[in-house]
C-alpha cells in the first residue's frame, strides 16, 4: 500500500523484510538515501516507511525511485538486485496473485510452483531469456528488467498463471527473446550507420 503527497511517500513492508532494507549498519537504506536525494525512516514495529525528498532537493522522481527500490527488498529481491533500479531505464512491476486467482492459499501455492518451476528451472529460463529478475515473494510474483523485457516476463508468467504447458512457454519466450536480439542489434547497426554519416 503506498499513499502519495508532493514530496512525502508512505509505505507499508511486510516485518520479516524491515532488516534487509535498512542493512547491516544501516548501510543499504543509506546507499538508497544517497542515491535518490531522499530521508528515509522506517518503523520496524509496524513496517511503516516515510521517504521524504532530503532538504533543498526539488526533483521528486529521487522519491518514486527509492520507493520502487524499498518496495523490490520488501518483495523478496536482494539488495543488489534491487539497486538495478537506480539506472534510468530499469522497472518493477508486480504481479498480484490474490487478484488474479482470489483467496485460496493452495492455489496460489500451485501456481507459485509452475512459476517457479523443478529446482527453480522455470524462473530461473523466465530470467535468462528476458534477462530480468524475478521474486516470488507470498502473493506476488515481482520483475525487475527494462520495461520491453519486464512485459515480455510478465506474459510468460501469465500464460503460466492461465495454465498453459511449460513448453509453450519456454517457445513464446524463445522467440521473443530473438525479436530483442534482432532489434537490438537493428538499432545498433542504425547507431554506428550515424557515426560513420557524421564523420
Amino acid at each position: 500500500m503506498v499513499k502519495e503527497l508532493t514530496n512525502r511517500m508512505y509505505l507499508k513492508i511486510p516485518l520479516e523484510r524491515v532488516g534487509v532494507v535498512i542493512g547491516e549498519k544501516g548501510e543499504v537504506k543509506s546507499e538508497i538515501e544517497n542515491r535518490t536525494n531522499t530521508i528515509i525512516t522506517i518503523d520496524g514495529k509496524s513496517g511503516e516507511v516515510i521517504i521524504e525528498n532530503a532538504p533543498n532537493t526539488e526533483d521528486p522522481s529521487g522519491i518514486l525511485k527509492a520507493r520502487d527500490v524499498v518496495n523490490a527488498i520488501a518483495r523478496g529481491f536482494s539488495p543488489e538486485r534491487a539497486f538495478r533500479l537506480f539506472d534510468d531505464n530499469q522497472v518493477l512491476d508486480i504481479v498480484n496473485l490474490k487478484e488474479l486467482l482470489g483467496d485460496s492459499k493452495n492455489h496460489i501455492m500451485r501456481i507459485k510452483g509452475r512459476i517457479i518451476g523443478e529446482r527453480g528451472n522455470t524462473r530461473k529460463i523466465i530470467e535468462e531469456l528476458t534477462n530480468t529478475y524475478i521474486s516470488i515473494y507470498g502473493h506476488t510474483v515481482s520483475i525487475i528488467g527494462d520495461y520491453d523485457e519486464v512485459r515480455i516476463a510478465r506474459e510468460a508468467i501469465e500464460m503460466l498463471i492461465k495454465g498453459m504447458q511449460h513448453g509453450t512457454v519456454y517457445r513464446f519466450l524463445d522467440r521473443k527473446h530473438s525479436e530483442l536480439k534482432r532489434r537490438a542489434l537493428s538499432l545498433w547497426e542504425e547507431r554506428f550507420e550515424l557515426r560513420e554519416d557524421s564523420k
